[in-house]
């Protein structure tokens, strides 16, 4: 089994089994890696320093919420403050990673 977050290159990787749907979107790109999941927002953000991979993250999550919700950037910035959560994604090889997590019901108007 693996924590939050791989910390060395034995990573565990698995198969999966399943029915997968997948959706080409060309109405929109994408500068960093994000994941949508029916409850949470998810934004990354990878650097060899961790706490620029942080900044990262959270400024992709503050784009994000403000293309969402009309909200400013300021208050994006608050919401994130109180709300969202950094996690590490992996300080194993030269790029480290951070993800914020964010609820989705915490965007709803």
């Amino acid at each position: 089994m693996q924590g939050d977050g791989e910390v060395c290159v034995t990573a565990i990787e698995t198969g999966l089994i399943g029915t997968f749907e997948l959706h080409i979107r060309d109405d929109f790109a994408l500068e960093w890696p994000m994941v949508e999941t029916p409850n949470e927002l998810i934004t990354m953000g990878f650097d060899p320093d961790l706490d620029d991979a942080a900044v990262i993250a959270l400024r992709n999550m503050i784009k994000l919420i403000c293309s969402r919700t009309g909200l400013s950037r300021e208050d994006a910035y608050t919401l994130c403050s109180l709300a969202a959560d950094l996690r590490v994604t992996q300080v194993v090889n030269g790029s480290k990673g951070i993800h914020a997590v964010l609820n989705k019901t915490l965007l709803a108007r």
